[in-house]
């Protein structure tokens, strides 16, 4: 294979001969993270940094775990650190890092967390999100364990130029990329909560929309609803379908998909992880267009109730034991619903004490506020529809801004494209 002139090739492909391949070893150091007992935590204290403090390549404070700050004093971050999820139940989540800011200076990182302190961190935080990187993390992890060591940690390798103005000018670079996402992600999230906002309004008639008459407000058992709505039972509307129960010798390499928790993102269907199974085996449930998918068991209890509606794309697929399906000819409106308050609120109390999971038969138990009259619940639908694709459109741009920053990663991050 020719080498472009000027480059070494490495196992990383074609490097400029002013680039070398270098172990993090040489470049900083790991640290483990913090073991702590229950009787360790707090409801105030010194806040411990876990998997899911880290949310697509940034730091997210939403979900947190406090411990006795004495306890918390060998495992404390720096801002600048590169926070790294070393093991977890998920292989997909191994390797998902954040560089700790300001604010999270001298919080605490748990022991399923490592960080990475150099002080090259802004360039090699890049690089661990590189398809290099990723590359290196998936052959050491274990067959059966869901974890790498520090000293696979320290073993890893990377592109690395010793100038210090070309490493700013990438990091530079990838950091406008980055910029844009996080605006384009405040939108988004800004707009999602707008749209719960109108969907509490209009799916409890609170707020009617002006072609249609206000009538006087009247007390109901799911709470206040105009005197021209109805309370009725999901069982009145549909009826929920039992998902697919496959073994592992069903599953093909191609055949039906089956439809998964994992296949529900954002208040829609996604493919990017699937599961085929023999067409016969998957025969007997089967999606329908319109039809409403819902997340019915998981280990998770905060996915549970989450839903989609099946369109063109998933017609004749089929649905997994821990889904369900809901048939209706009033979909389009019911769909809105599931993801209310209201029906989010029964869910919550039908939830077993420690099963996560809601029946068929708590799904026709459920009541929901219902327009009589079709032209105001078409007229909702519409309202909550063209929120709805807002919102989508801002999805699809930013995620062409990641792969765009992707790609620039490729390049900048292996010196391939040099910056003036």
């Amino acid at each position: 294979m020719s080498v472009k002139e000027g480059c070494t090739q490495t196992d990383f492909g074609p490097l400029p001969r002013d680039w070398r391949v270098v172990p993090l070893s040489e470049l900083g150091q790991p640290k483990i993270g913090l073991t702590y007992k229950p009787s360790d935590v707090r409801e105030h204290g010194t806040l411990v940094l876990r998997s899911s403090n880290v949310q697509d390549g940034r730091l997210s404070l939403d979900s947190n775990v406090f411990v006795d700050p004495k306890v918390a004093a060998p495992a404390l971050v720096q801002q600048d650190d590169i926070l790294i999820c070393v093991r977890n139940g998920s292989r997909a989540l191994i390797g998902k890092c954040a560089q700790i800011d300001q604010q999270a200076d001298g919080m605490a990182f748990g022991a399923f967390m490592s960080v990475y302190r150099t002080p090259f961190a802004d360039f090699v935080f890049r690089q661990f999100q590189s398809a290099g990187m990723k590359r290196q993390i998936e052959q050491h992890l274990g067959a059966t364990i869901n974890q790498i060591t520090n000293a696979s940690l320290k073993s890893f390798k990377i592109p690395f130029t010793d100038n210090i103005e070309e490493r700013q000018a990438i990091v530079s670079a990838l950091r406008c990329a980055e910029d844009l996402i996080a605006s384009l992600d405040a939108l988004i999230a800004k707009k999602r909560d707008i749209k719960q906002a109108a969907m509490q309004q209009l799916l409890t008639g609170r707020t009617r929309l002006p072609q249609f008459s206000t009538t006087p407000i009247v007390k109901s058992e799911i709470g206040e609803i105009p005197e021209d709505w109805e309370v009725r039972s999901l069982a009145s509307l549909g009826e929920p379908r039992i998902g697919l129960t496959y073994s592992p010798s069903d599953v093909r390499e191609s055949g039906t998909l089956v439809l998964r928790s994992s296949n529900v993102q954002n208040g829609d269907l996604s493919f990017d992880d699937n599961v085929f199974v023999d067409s016969d085996a998957a025969a007997r449930a089967l999606v329908a267009e319109g039809d409403i998918l819902i997340c019915v068991r998981n280990g998770s209890r905060a996915l549970i109730g989450k839903c989609a509606i099946i369109d063109s794309r998933a017609v004749g697929m089929a649905f997994g034991a821990f889904m369900s399906v809901f048939r209706s000819p009033h979909s389009s409106f019911l769909h809105h619903q599931f993801q209310s308050h209201t029906i989010q609120k029964q869910i919550h109390e039908h939830l077993g004490a420690t099963i996560n999971q809601i029946t068929n038969a708590s799904l026709r138990s459920f009541r929901v506020p219902f327009p009589v009259d079709s032209d105001e619940r078409d007229a909702i639908v519409s309202v909550l529809s063209d929120m709805e694709s807002e919102v989508r459109a801002l999805e699809q741009k930013v995620s062409k801004v990641r792969h765009l920053r992707e790609g620039m990663m490729q390049q900048l991050l292996t010196g391939r494209i040099r910056l003036a």
